[in-house]
């Protein structure tokens, strides 16, 4: 009972400044890039207050996201940091509770908080964020494509001194149908012959395009043919949701279409370091509230008071630090330089062993 009562107390004292950091911190972002955004969009769109707001609503999530650790930090230095001051862990001690398990319940809050974070990074960030995309281009800047249609596709396949580059005009993933389609072929980086169609669809696991042409080329004579065709099937060896997953960047897309795109770029014997980065991220940053909420139990026990202002100038510096290593080995990691992996949980490596050795210098 007596070690409940100290969990309740404990956890008491951490709810208060958790919630003020991701306030805290969330307004540092939304000040910091949010707000000019907005700034722009209205003074150079004429967009309206209700899209702006609806706008900022949306990219709330993702900034929240990035703000877990940083307010772990500082709810665990702020508690710990009263608790130690007005001698409180001093009296606990003194009661036979070891130092450990007073900062239990602060370690598995921090935990609990990690695995929200990635049910959250990956649940609501990407549909928020889609959300974003679909106002910005459609409220705002009024675009007038349809919902669901990518404009402007280039792939790029190869095969032994052959490559192939398809370009189409338009692109509809869910009706699986391409427009405007022009298809190049080189052969030892001399351009051999190009194929245009109106229209291609996706059926029975083929792409089929319709009333078009075909050129051969040559590189000293230029056109040597041409012929027209009705229908024909072209080897390009992409389903229409693997076609979205090319137009789209690493940080619009959730783990399992990451996992699904890593396996199909390996499988073509392309570099996935970039997209496996961006995969080990979604895992790495929230882990990072586990980890931050060690180094900061054990940084807020202190044998004399601390203010609130130390403990956030303290948080800050912790945080430019870890960020500061995470964007170079990630940096190391998309180039190449450093397995994704290692690249992307270094930062959180570095923190336990932190954590772990500050904890055992404050229970000596």
């Amino acid at each position: 009972m007596r070690l409940r009562l100290l969990d309740r107390y404990v956890l008491a004292e951490l709810l208060y400044p958790f919630v003020f950091g991701i306030a805290a911190f969330s307004s540092i972002f939304v000040a910091s890039t949010m707000l000019f955004k907005i700034t722009k969009y209205i003074t150079q769109y004429g967009a309206s207050i209700d899209a702006v707001s609806r706008l900022f609503f949306y990219s709330l999530p993702e900034i929240i996201n990035y703000t877990f650790p940083m307010s772990m930090l500082l709810a665990a230095l702020m508690a710990f940091g009263k608790l130690s001051g007005s001698s409180e862990i001093t009296a606990m001690k003194a009661g036979g509770i070891s130092y450990y398990r007073i900062v239990a319940p602060v370690i598995l809050v921090g935990f609990l908080v990690s695995m929200f974070s990635v049910v959250w990074a990956e649940k609501v960030v990407p549909a928020a964020k889609a959300e974003c995309t679909r106002i910005v281009d459609y409220e705002i800047k009024h675009s007038t494509k349809p919902v669901g249609e990518t404009e402007h596709i280039v792939l790029k396949s190869f095969r032994g001194s052959s490559q192939r580059i398809t370009y189409a005009n338009r692109f509809e993933e869910a009706t699986g149908k391409m427009s405007d389609i022009t298809i190049e072929e080189f052969k030892d980086g001399k351009i051999v012959r190009i194929q245009t169609a109106k229209e291609g669809y996706w059926e029975n696991g083929v792409w089929r395009i319709v009333n078009g042409s075909v050129f051969s080329l040559d590189d000293k004579d230029g056109i040597q043919s041409s012929a027209q065709f009705s229908e024909q099937i072209i080897p390009l060896d992409l389903t229409p949701k693997q076609i979205s997953w090319e137009q789209k960047d690493p940080e619009e897309m959730t783990i399992a279409e990451l996992r699904a795109y890593v396996e199909l770029l390996e499988n073509r014997g392309e570099s996935a370091a970039k997209q496996l980065v961006e995969m080990y991220m979604r895992l790495s940053i929230p882990l990072a509230s586990f980890f931050f909420a060690m180094i900061g139990a054990a940084m807020g026990t202190q044998k004399q008071r601390t203010s609130s202002s130390i403990g956030l100038g303290i948080s800050i510096i912790v945080i430019f630090i870890y960020y500061a290593i995470m964007t170079f080995t990630t940096g190391l990691g998309k180039g190449g330089a450093m397995p994704p992996l290692l690249a992307c949980m270094l930062p959180n490596i570095i923190c336990l062993f932190t954590g772990i050795y500050l904890l055992k210098q404050k229970n000596a």
